[in-house]
């Protein structure tokens, strides 16, 4: 009885194992469940708190891309209000600005206004150029600066020349040197020249410009002198002026490279003048008799004054301008050739005339070279030389007695202000550094710009 209850008891205990271990079992699996679920939420929470991270970095990019462009911006603003200061200093007008404000200067408002509307420049880079050279008070004829495309300069002009030299001839021998037997010829010569000149020049392209010049002279000539081969002390003093067109200028220059600040232009010109002058082998010299030999009489002076050279001439030249703010250094080269003539005769006060044959003046070269800086956004000053070497003339083909090299050389003063948007007075003084020179001269110009 005993026995049989054992299996008994077994089979109960096993239902109870089983029981008890389905039980931890069920309560295990339950406990894995819920710590899934605790740890899914802890992710779901990572994974909204990284969206979220996510979207405040999309947020600082795009915070940041708007702060570099607005620093682009203001970037170029500042360049191109330097680049407005820079054209009201008359310093920098070579920019794109130069292209647009037309052949003159414009006002303040205007450079704002087209500085404003010009597209932001890549940052790290200069703004684009136009190659223009700058702008500076002018000394010498030919200008500065070119015309800009489809637009045009008038300007009249206006220039005063005086020169006085002294001349003595010794006709006779010398015993001692402190004794002559001879006669003493003296002339002093006094000459004044106003040129009043209307030059036009129009911009063909923005390298390229032409000109027209055409000068209205007026001379007087004022000469004292002892009557020569005939013995006395008197004086006498002869007097001659001339008024009328003089020789009409056609020039044509072409900028040859892209310069900028600190890098130079070069400025390629050519230049061709006509004989619409007065021709000085028109006019009356006086003389009864022909002014050569040892038999002529009269002073051998013109009666009436040329306001022509007699001679068709054409100049090349080379003019180089660099900027290095605030300052600007210009020079040039020139050779100019005069084109020579042939059966060539003066008219006498007899009404005869001489014939002179064939005459070729001498080529004339030259050079210069100065400096221009801006005083202000409305003024600046100029200071330069220029030299010129007058070859010798040449009378059938051979050198005329007496003639000689001559030398030229004139130191110059300059300066421009500004008016108006588009006009500019500019004031030149020239002082004459050898005797052949004129002593003074004065230039005024008034170029206006459309």
């Amino acid at each position: 009885m005993t026995h049989l209850k054992l299996p008994a008891l077994s089979a109960v205990g096993c239902a109870v194992i089983l029981l008890l271990g389905g039980t931890v079992h069920a309560q295990s699996s339950s406990g894995n469940a819920q710590d899934m679920e605790a740890r899914l939420e802890s992710l779901t929470q990572e994974l909204a708190e990284q969206r979220k991270l996510l979207a405040d970095l999309e947020l600082f990019r795009q915070q940041y891309f708007e702060q570099r462009a607005l620093l682009k911006s203001l970037e170029q603003q500042v360049t191109q209000q330097q680049v407005v200061l820079d054209e009201l200093r008359g310093v920098a007008s070579w920019n794109k600005l130069a292209t647009q404000r037309g052949a003159g200067k414009v006002g303040e408002p205007e450079l704002l206004a087209q500085a404003q509307s010009k597209e932001p420049a890549p940052v790290g880079q200069a703004p684009a150029s136009d190659g223009r050279p700058p702008e500076v008070a002018p000394l010498f004829e030919q200008p500065g600066v070119l015309t800009p495309k489809d637009h045009y300069v008038l300007e009249p002009s206006l220039q005063y020349g005086y020169s006085s030299s002294n001349r003595v001839a010794l006709v006779g021998y010398t015993i001692i040197p402190a004794l002559l037997i001879g006669l003493i010829d003296v002339r002093e010569v006094k000459r004044n020249t106003v040129t009043a000149a209307l030059s036009g020049r129009f911009g063909v392209s923005n390298r390229l410009e032409l000109e027209v010049r055409a000068p209205y002279v007026y001379r007087t000539d004022t000469t004292v002198s002892r009557e020569p081969l005939i013995p006395g002390a008197t004086e006498k003093v002869f007097s001659a002026n001339g008024m009328h067109l003089g020789d009409l200028e056609f020039g044509a220059r072409y900028q040859l490279n892209d310069g900028g600040i600190d890098s130079p232009f070069y400025i390629g010109s050519l230049r061709f003048k006509t004989r619409t002058g007065t021709d000085p082998f028109d006019v009356v010299t006086d003389c009864n008799q022909r002014c050569v030999g040892t038999n002529a009489s009269g002073t051998g002076l013109p009666l009436d004054l040329p306001t022509g050279s007699g001679f068709y001439s054409a100049q090349a030249g080379l003019t180089v301008l660099y900027p290095s703010d605030p300052a600007v250094f210009f020079g040039s080269i020139t050779y100019l050739h005069n084109f020579g003539r042939d059966n060539v005769s003066r008219k006498v006060l007899n009404g005869e005339e001489e014939f002179l044959g064939s005459i070729k003046p001498g080529d004339v070269f030259g050079f210069n070279f100065g400096m221009g800086l801006a005083l202000n956004e409305k003024s600046s000053f100029s200071l330069g030389y220029d030299h010129s070497s007058v070859g010798r003339t040449e009378s059938n083909g051979e050198v005329v007695p007496g003639s000689v090299r001559t030398q030229l050389a004139t130191l110059l003063l300059g300066y421009s202000y500004r008016l108006s948007p588009k006009t500019t007075l500019n004031v030149s003084v020239g002082a004459g550094l050898t005797r052949d020179t004129p002593d003074v001269s004065l230039t005024v110009r008034l170029p206006m710009n459309f």
